[in-house]
């Protein structure tokens, strides 16, 4: 089975597709409308800072790429934390809201629209567990 290095272009190609088959996430997100930054910060063998433009849309993905720097696109959301904790995140080891609440993350836009959609949030994550994916 092939893997995708976490962060690339690939994987998060490779996201875009499980997200965009995930019943469950188009259910809990049939109302979303927002974007995402997803900034991955330098640590652990990271050695500089990546980021994901994603595009959600009524439970599905409309965009999902890599951007050269956090200053390429704006976004409705930042989700930002370094990269151990994105490790974590996408092993399921940590819940994406929790981890917001204990500081793991720092959230850019409005906190009580994501609030409303915790489910939504939870299989965003669940999806990311499903991508075949190889660390630093």
């Amino acid at each position: 089975m092939e893997r995708f290095k976490f962060p690339s272009e690939e994987w998060i190609k490779a996201y875009k597709e499980e997200l965009n088959k995930n019943e469950a996430y188009a259910e809990a997100a049939k109302d979303w409308e927002g974007d995402f930054l997803f900034i991955v910060t330098p640590d652990e063998g990271l050695e500089k800072e990546m980021v994901f433009y994603v595009d959600l849309w009524h439970g599905k993905c409309r965009e999902a790429y890599m951007l050269p720097s956090r200053e390429a696109k704006t976004a409705e959301f930042v989700y930002e934390g370094p990269y151990s904790n994105w490790k974590k995140l996408i092993m399921g080891q940590l819940d994406p809201i929790q981890s917001l609440l204990m500081r793991k993350f720092k959230l850019k836009g409005n906190m009580a629209k994501i609030m409303r959609y915790t489910k939504a949030a939870s299989e965003l994550v669940k999806t990311a567990s499903k991508v075949p994916t190889e660390f630093i």
